[in-house]
């Protein structure tokens, strides 16, 4: 595996593999990586024939007292495990060379508020803006053919894709299933920051959005009232919730007693971290 740091070498190391009619496969990280990480890339090595991966801790998606400063920078070891999963090429930018101009000065991309709004984009205003702004000047200097992103960050998935498609941008967006721990926790990079006990309380946000799929796929419709008890239960052990949301797999909009298609989304703090998961059901 090879590591390049600047658009240029990059760009020369795509022109490469385009002349000799290769398709790329592209895996955008911040880094710290794990298994669900690895799990993209293998993805991208089954239905491409030169895989890039990127590591970039993005300023632009963290907000005021967000934890951009204290985020693992573990690039050693991330290339280590990317050259073990067959990736070919890292692309591991300064942030100079990301926004020479500086971060305010950086033109940006938004996606409509309906899906930036809400959910995530209600306690983070403007994250969603970093995350489509860098992952289209990211397209722009991979140009790869296909990207693939993980089913865990269900809404920046969303949004990505409707970037993609608002702004015709010629890449196929692959979204891949969360990678869990045995118990169920949802692997995260934010997990290395949990104690022992609040580890050990971290399952709790699986089991609580299993019970909420298994009530909903037993026909209750009470979406509401499950939302305000998951809160409730989630304040009782301990964490400080952002939201128990019931929605709509495609909009992301509140679910109704006639959807079918509905992901149960949950965001919360435990302690200094700030865990995300979510589950999908289809009904009949």
């Amino acid at each position: 595996m090879k590591t390049v740091h600047t658009i240029a070498e990059l760009r020369e190391e795509v022109r490469k593999q385009k002349a000799a009619g290769n398709k790329v496969g592209f895996v955008p990280t911040m880094g710290n990586l794990h298994e669900g990480h690895i799990s993209l890339v293998e993805k991208a090595n089954e239905v491409s024939d030169f895989v890039i991966a990127s590591i970039f801790v993005n300023p632009l998606q963290f907000g005021a007292g967000e934890d951009l400063d204290t985020y693992p920078r573990t690039l050693p070891e991330d290339q280590q495990k990317l050259e073990a999963a067959d990736t070919d090429l890292l692309f591991a930018p300064s942030v100079t060379e990301m926004y020479p101009n500086g971060n305010a000065a950086q033109t940006t991309v938004t996606v409509p508020d309906e899906l930036t709004d809400t959910l995530c984009g209600a306690s983070r205003p403007g994250h969603f803006c970093g995350v489509t702004t860098v992952v289209t000047k990211l397209f722009g200097m991979v140009q790869p053919d296909l990207a693939v992103f993980g089913e865990k960050d269900y809404q920046q998935l969303a949004v990505i894709r409707r970037m993609t498609n608002d702004l015709c941008l010629p890449v196929e967006i692959i979204g891949m299933p969360t990678v869990r721990e045995d118990d169920g926790l949802a692997k995260s990079s934010r997990n290395g920051f949990l104690t022992d006990e609040q580890r050990s309380k971290a399952v709790f946000i699986n089991q609580l959005l299993k019970e909420t799929i298994a009530r909903i796929e037993s026909g209750d419709k009470a979406f509401k009232d499950m939302e305000q008890l998951a809160i409730e239960r989630l304040k009782q052990d301990g964490f400080e919730p952002d939201y128990f949301a019931i929605r709509q797999q495609d909009t992301l909009k509140d679910a109704t007693a006639k959807d079918n298609k509905i992901v149960v989304l949950v965001a919360a703090k435990l302690g200094t971290p700030r865990l995300i998961d979510n589950m999908c059901c289809e009904l009949i």
